[in-house]
């Protein structure tokens, strides 16, 4: 009070609220109200219903696909060609022959299967041979004879034609001359055969002619040895990948693990030669599990031909490790 005159109280301060365009989440001021929604996104989410969570479609995608790089393992097939003979089975359109499990007491050299040889298409590897002189011979390797990726029977089924007469088409052709790829292109785009039949041929001939060794691949020589062993799964793993566990049947081999993700696999880097080791186990039956063992990048054929015969003895012993442990 001034000279007896009253002063009026100042203007209360307003109330600010923020605009819209400033973006900040969840800010408010006393006095304000928040708008409701207006149909924006954030009201079309909270409308939605929640999705249930499928229980099966993953564990089956695995199990698929554990399948198929244990046939890669076994045929030395690429991912794409295992996987769609895998399919082509389970929609009963397959036109070979059914795979016939490698004996168990095969050796190199007596006609048995070479699962690790085969390019993406092959079947059967190794079920066959075939020299110049005759269309179809048996027995083991020798001079003149190469192992084919089918039986003659089955890729006259699936093509129309008998290797023979393949071979003599591509002869005419200048195959010789030809990379693997071009070859198997022109087996499909001029005599229409499908593409898993036409690396069948391209091997089967690259064989005959001297292009291709048996267990060649293009990154080098692999081979593939399979056993089925009356156990878990997780041991038969264990057995490659704890160091305590893989001394009992590998003893003197120093082998170093290698990155992977994949459900029942496991890599390592092998000391001598210098190559990679794939190993994958699946379930077969009531208390028995296959273990498929991919040796690759060996450097030459008779390194892969030993590996092949040491694996069929080390994974004989670690059967007989695993199956008394029971």
């Amino acid at each position: 009070m001034l000279n007896g005159t009253a002063r009026p109280a100042p203007n209360p301060a307003p109330t600010l609220t923020p605009s819209a365009s400033m973006g900040q989440r969840g800010t408010r001021f006393p006095g304000t109200l928040r708008p409701p929604f207006s149909g924006g996104l954030r009201e079309r989410e909270s409308a939605a219903p929640p999705r249930e969570k499928d229980d099966t479609t993953m564990p089956t995608q695995k199990t698929f696909k554990r399948r198929v790089r244990a046939r890669m393992t076994k045929t030395g097939e690429s991912y794409t060609a295992a996987r769609h003979q895998l399919l082509r089975k389970a929609s009963q359109l397959e036109v070979a022959e059914p795979d016939t499990p490698e004996p168990e007491t095969a050796r190199p050299g007596a006609g048995a299967a070479e699962p690790g040889t085969a390019e993406p298409g092959a079947t059967e590897p190794g079920v066959a041979k075939l020299t110049t002189a005759e269309p179809e011979a048996s027995g083991a390797s020798a001079a003149g004879q190469f192992d084919l990726p089918t039986s003659d029977a089955a890729i006259r089924r699936a093509s129309g034609r008998g290797y023979e007469e393949w071979f003599a088409l591509l002869d005419a052709w200048g195959a010789t001359d030809r990379r693997h790829p071009e070859i198997a292109r022109w087996l499909v785009s001029e005599h229409g055969v499908g593409g898993w039949w036409s690396h069948s041929i391209t091997v089967a001939y690259e064989r005959a002619r001297g292009m291709r060794a048996v267990h060649q691949m293009p990154g080098g020589f692999s081979i593939g040895v399979t056993r089925t062993i009356a156990a878990a799964p997780a041991p038969v793993l264990a057995a490659f990948t704890d160091d305590a566990a893989r001394r009992r049947w590998l003893p003197g081999v120093e082998i170093r693990p290698r990155r992977t993700t994949a459900a029942g696999t496991a890599r390592f880097d092998w000391p001598d030669p210098p190559s990679r080791l794939v190993v994958t186990v699946l379930p077969k039956d009531a208390g028995r599990t296959t273990v498929a063992i991919g040796h690759e990048k060996l450097p030459d054929a008779d390194a892969a031909a030993r590996e092949k015969a040491a694996w069929r003895d080390r994974l004989a012993s670690l059967r007989t490790l695993l199956e008394r442990d029971q």
